[in-house]
Formats: C-alpha cells, sequence, structure tokens
C-alpha cells in the first residue's frame, strides 16, 4: 500500500484545522493553562522535570507543549504539515520551547541525530504505521541506554468492531489494511471533510515482542476498560475523563499502556 502515507496525510492535514477548533481539543482552555496530558500518561511518566522526550506522531503539540511546561525538553515529530504549522504557532502562543519536525515516523533517522532520555507516544497513533517492527526499531534508536520508552495506547479489540460497536468486523491479528471513507472527525463528527485512510490493527503481542527484539525490557502491561476521550461512537461517561462504549459496559478493554526501558547500547 504504497500511498498510504499520502492519503493518510491528507486526511490528518484536512481534520488539523477542524481539531484545532472543537470543544474537544479546547485549545482555547488549554493556552489558559489546563493540560491535555491525562492521569494514565501522566501517572506513567512520574517526574520529567529536565529530562529530555521524543514525541512521536504529536498531532498538533498539545501533548508536547504539556510536557514541555512540566519542565521537560521536548521534541514532537508528526507527518502531517498543517499539524506542525498549528503545533509551532501554539508553541509560541503558550510561550514554550517545545522543537517540532515534520517527517514520516519511519523517516525521522534523516531528520533527527540525537538520543532521548525518554521517548513517548499515545493514543491512536500506530494503527497508521503497517510495519512494528520498523516503530520498535525508531524507538529505540532514539532512546539513550537505560532510557524509557511510555506508550499509551487503544486496545486492538477496540479496532475489531465497527463503527457503531454492534459487531466484530476485523481480524484482531493484522491480515490487511483497513481503508476507510472517513466523513468528520471524532472531535467533530460535522465537519464538512470526507478522506479514505488507511490503517492497521496490532495484536498486542507484536507490539510488545517488537519492542522486546529491539533490547527494550518490559517493565508494566497495563489494561484498562475505560478511555480518557470520548472519540468513538455510542460513549457514555462513567466517572469524570472516563468513557466506555454504553452497551457493552466494562467488558472490553478500551486501552493499554506500556513502559520500557532500553537496555542495550
Amino acid at each position: 500500500m504504497e500511498n498510504y502515507i499520502e492519503k493518510n496525510k491528507q486526511a490528518w492535514n484536512h481534520k488539523t484545522q477542524y481539531h484545532a477548533a472543537s470543544d474537544f481539543y479546547d485549545v482555547k482552555g488549554f493556552i489558559a493553562g489546563n493540560t491535555s496530558l491525562n492521569d494514565i500518561e501522566l501517572n506513567l511518566l512520574g517526574e520529567i522535570k529536565g529530562k529530555t522526550i521524543l514525541h512521536l506522531q504529536c498531532h498538533f503539540g498539545q501533548d508536547s507543549i504539556a510536557l514541555s511546561r512540566l519542565g521537560a525538553q521536548v521534541t514532537g515529530i508528526d507527518f502531517s504539515e498543517k499539524a506542525i504549522e498549528k503545533a509551532i504557532a501554539l508553541a509560541n502562543e503558550c510561550g514554550t520551547d517545545t522543537t517540532f519536525i515534520c517527517c514520516n515516523l519511519y523517516d525521522l533517522p534523516m531528520h533527527l541525530d540525537k538520543q532521548f532520555d525518554l521517548v513517548f507516544t499515545s493514543y491512536g497513533t500506530i494503527g497508521w504505521l503497517p510495519d512494528i517492527d520498523q516503530w520498535a526499531q525508531i524507538v529505540a534508536r532514539f532512546l539513550k541506554p537505560n532510557g524509557q520508552f511510555v506508550f499509551v495506547e487503544f486496545h486492538p479489540v477496540v479496532w475489531m468492531f465497527d463503527n457503531h460497536f454492534s459487531f466484530i468486523q476485523y481480524n484482531y491479528f493484522k491480515e490487511e489494511p483497513i481503508i476507510e471513507q472517513i466523513s468528520g472527525t471524532y472531535a467533530d463528527k460535522e465537519a464538512p471533510i470526507n478522506d479514505e485512510t488507511i490503517s492497521w490493527n496490532h495484536a498486542m503481542s507484536s507490539v510488545v515482542n517488537s519492542l522486546i527484539t529491539q533490547g527494550i525490557s518490559i517493565k508494566l502491561l497495563n489494561e484498562y476498560d475505560y478511555s480518557p476521550y470520548p472519540c468513538f461512537n455510542e460513549m457514555v461517561e462513567i466517572a469524570p475523563k472516563k468513557f466506555i462504549i454504553k452497551h457493552l459496559g466494562n467488558k472490553i478493554p478500551m486501552v493499554y499502556a506500556i513502559v520500557g526501558e532500553k537496555t542495550t547500547v
């Protein structure tokens, strides 16, 4: 699927302006000082003041900037030109020195030559990548020895369902790309955009084994029965920033998290 990057980049370029204007992302509140980070990742990250952090697939930079506000030196990367333009403008407005790079994740070694104390990525990222082994190589390449990897992602079980969680539509194990025609966006379902997207579902075992193969020791693996975002259809809020699929309750995992440590030089 050679054109997946261009198709997905076009979709994310279209989404960015609507995301930045949405209540979902609440940019006004963010500029005023609200954080975009959730308890899940904040608890996993711990104290980050003074650390260098590489944030992969950062969209328009809110989490990167939020990490900067906590005292880290942060570099965010994303392949969407519109998202990186917005990220740079938002960082300036927030008064942080967050660095942003626009490139395809797999091409990052051609744009960046340093290693970081911590690599971070979260929520709706790896599904856009066809090769999870190459992703793990990127994570390891940019981690210092003994550096920490913090990863939070929607659970692969979630991506098995149709858009209304009424039946199993896709295989748990990656076989073929998932090609969809998407109208609107999770942050603004009425946005006047319609794009074809190409994604892949990566089994948790594939993710964990790809990291282990690259010399990243798994220190923690958590699963959560809620999402901190109301980004899917049929969701109901059961507690502040805790959303589940109404008719499925807590019967399926919604999110998982990994903390790893680079054990090879």
